[in-house]
């Protein structure tokens, strides 16, 4: 039996469109698939002050999709979860979940881990017992995350390295303009400057018990180099060689999308140098006596 040309090409058409009609559903179901996994989704975990501090500096800077928060005390949780979808209309970020259970930080690409409260030395221990419980926990979940910590030692106040060789204006240095910044002998009292900033998150924990909008404010700097890539120096603890042994000193360092990508090279003066050392060695101390 004879099959006309014509025929034939509107039934091979007909095919063709079939098939692209079938591909077509395929490539949408995915695609729409991929959107059901957030990739600027951020948990805190820890509800108190600070952990709040840090929400809301996230939400004001439009960093996630989604925002979870975790804590244990579950009706205090689900509180400041509701006063936050309260103020939504205010914020670009759609979505905001909370939970005691681990599982609503599902697919997170940053987690903020607070602990507030503490000393900066003498309970470093019980955080690490905290985290050894926290974190298992959100790797699970969201394996590929960032994890940001916010506590306590996070520096080291008065050792507190100043590195007036490198203080500069618009790239002017100031040591140049002014040979005795920083010394006993500086008519200007920057050295009474630095004993302000040294002293002054003290005085704040004096006046109203703790410290939290700064902090959180900071975190949420920090959150914003990690989540657009900027690469940014900030200065943040990270595990730092080369001086006795491998402690954990907060030093600038290159911050994007992957966590640290470089600390940034400073050449110091002597002085200085033994200032970082003395620095590192209480930090030091405490750090190998931590059982993991």
């Amino acid at each position: 039996q004879s099959i006309h040309l014509g025929d034939y090409v509107s039934t091979l058409t007909n095919t063709k469109l079939t098939w692209l009609h079938a591909l077509k559903k395929v490539i949408i179901f995915y695609l729409l698939k991929e959107e059901q996994i957030l990739q600027n989704k951020i948990t805190v975990v820890g509800v108190g002050a600070l952990g709040m501090a840090c929400a809301i500096g996230i939400l004001m800077k439009d960093l996630a999709g989604e925002l979870a928060l975790v804590d244990v005390m579950k009706d205090k949780l689900k509180g400041k979860m509701m006063d936050l979808q309260h103020g939504s209309l205010f914020l670009r970020t759609p979505k905001i979940v909370s939970g005691k259970d681990y599982t609503v930080t599902v697919n997170s690409k940053l987690v903020i881990i607070t602990a507030e409260g503490e000393s900066h030395l003498n309970l470093v221990q019980c955080n690490v017992n905290i985290f050894k419980f926290i974190i298992p926990n959100v790797v699970k979940y969201s394996p590929n995350c960032k994890l940001l910590i916010v506590s306590n030692p996070v520096d080291i106040f008065d050792l507190y390295v100043p590195v007036w060789s490198k203080a500069n204006v618009t790239g002017v240095s100031l040591k140049t303009l002014h040979p005795d910044l920083g010394t006993d002998i500086d008519k200007e009292q920057w050295k009474e400057v630095l004993k302000q900033v040294v002293e002054s998150a003290y005085e704040v924990i004096k006046l109203k018990g703790y410290t939290s909008w700064a902090t959180g404010l900071s975190v949420a700097d920090l959150a914003e180099s990690i989540m657009k890539n900027l690469r940014r120096v900030h200065p943040i603890s990270t595990m730092i060689g080369g001086i006795k042994d491998d402690v954990f000193l907060s030093v600038p360092c290159i911050l994007e999308e992957n966590g640290i990508s470089d600390c940034v090279k400073v050449t110091l003066t002597p002085e200085e140098g033994a200032h970082l050392k003395n620095s590192a060695d209480p930090l030091w101390g405490i750090q190998k006596e931590l059982q993991f």
